[in-house]
């Protein structure tokens, strides 16, 4: 049996947070080139999530993951 997997779009957002936080990509980057860092097979079933949440692939990481906080302030 397949298991589906399924994807939120907190968990999008915490991998994008992770990627970001490494310097692997940046804030000004769109969506889509989070793309280079899921699987293939899962990439649809991550944009699907992106879709139903209103997020467009040409929107950049940065709106994706919203602002962020800093504990040293």
């Amino acid at each position: 049996m397949v298991q589906s997997l399924q994807y939120s779009i907190e968990l999008v957002q915490d991998e994008a947070r992770q990627l970001v936080a490494k310097g692997v990509v940046s804030r000004q980057q769109p969506i889509y080139t989070l793309c280079q860092y899921v699987p293939v097979r899962e990439w649809p079933l991550i944009e699907k999530e992106l879709e139903r949440c209103d997020f467009m692939l040409r929107d950049r990481i940065g709106d994706l993951i919203g602002r962020e906080c800093w504990d040293n302030d």
